[in-house]
């Protein structure tokens, strides 16, 4: 019988030597199968919104072990942190004055906890961080998100600021882990600690999405009509996808790290 990891092998170099056409093709397949396996088993959509913020304050924790059992934060970004903190942040403010649910104390505690990673970096692990590999400028992802919130918002009965906040938020989260990836890009190895904390962004962006999808399925496009009229719904939507997929060529190449039995993640040219 062919050893698994031998047959997994044998998989990712095929997938590997196939066309980007074929692989892009690969990648949506596998994930409307995920999306119906979920679907199969997931009966309240809701707790995959909750699992993906469980997940996501998984990763911190992860980064919380690193920062205070290794006392280094080199591979890491401050700038991804603070663009966390930020949409953490103001998704606070709108969920106080919008929709105060479970959801905020799980914003409130992921809040908590990246502020103290800022916090460590930028003061207390200084001397390791990475400043030169992190330069990507922070007005590059938050300038163009607030921008596309003026023009692109919900048309819902709240106050104008507070529909702006919420789609600042929505585009926000969906690129503040690009300074994270070009630290990864810049860098090409990437230790264990780091890509743990990337991977569990990875699955809970694909949980946040899966959410909003299978809610939209569910509802057969009633909740789209929800959420207001014009470019807003689809926004969301889009959204949702594009920070799953920013993330999808690294995960894939954790999931053959792991497989293979590598400690480091070793990031070939072009990967993010």
């Amino acid at each position: 019988m062919r050893p698994p990891k031998r047959t997994i092998n044998i998989i990712t170099s095929w997938v590997r030597r196939q066309p980007p056409k074929v692989k892009a093709f690969l990648a949506v397949v596998s994930g409307m199968l995920a999306l119906v396996l979920l679907r199969a088993i997931v009966h309240d959509h809701d707790n995959l919104f909750v699992a993906a913020e469980a997940v996501h304050s998984l990763g911190i924790s992860v980064l919380i072990y690193k920062l205070m059992k290794e006392k280094t934060c080199a591979g890491l970004s401050l700038k991804t942190q603070e663009l966390t903190a930020i949409f953490l942040a103001v998704r606070l403010y709108c969920s106080f004055v919008m929709e105060y649910d479970i959801h905020t104390l799980l914003d409130l505690a992921t809040l908590a906890t990246t502020l103290w990673v800022i916090f460590m970096i930028r003061f207390k692990l200084k001397s390791s961080y990475m400043e030169d590999k992190d330069n990507l400028p922070m007005y590059y992802v938050a300038v163009p998100c607030f921008v596309l919130a003026l023009v692109i918002h919900p048309s819902t009965s709240h106050h104008i600021i507070n529909r702006i906040f919420w789609a600042f938020v929505v585009y926000l989260e969906a690129v503040s882990v690009l300074p994270q990836l070009r630290v990864m890009q810049n860098t090409k190895i990437v230790e264990p600690f780091t890509a743990h904390y990337v991977f569990a962004l990875g699955v809970a962006r694909f949980l946040s999405c899966a959410h909003w999808v299978l809610q939209v399925l569910d509802s057969r496009g009633h909740l789209l009509t929800a959420l207001g009229y014009g470019l807003w719904p689809s926004m969301v939507l889009i959204s949702e996808i594009v920070q799953t997929f920013i993330l999808a060529d690294f995960c894939y190449y954790y999931i053959k790290s792991v497989f293979g039995g590598q400690l480091v993640l070793r990031l070939p040219s072009g990967v993010v």
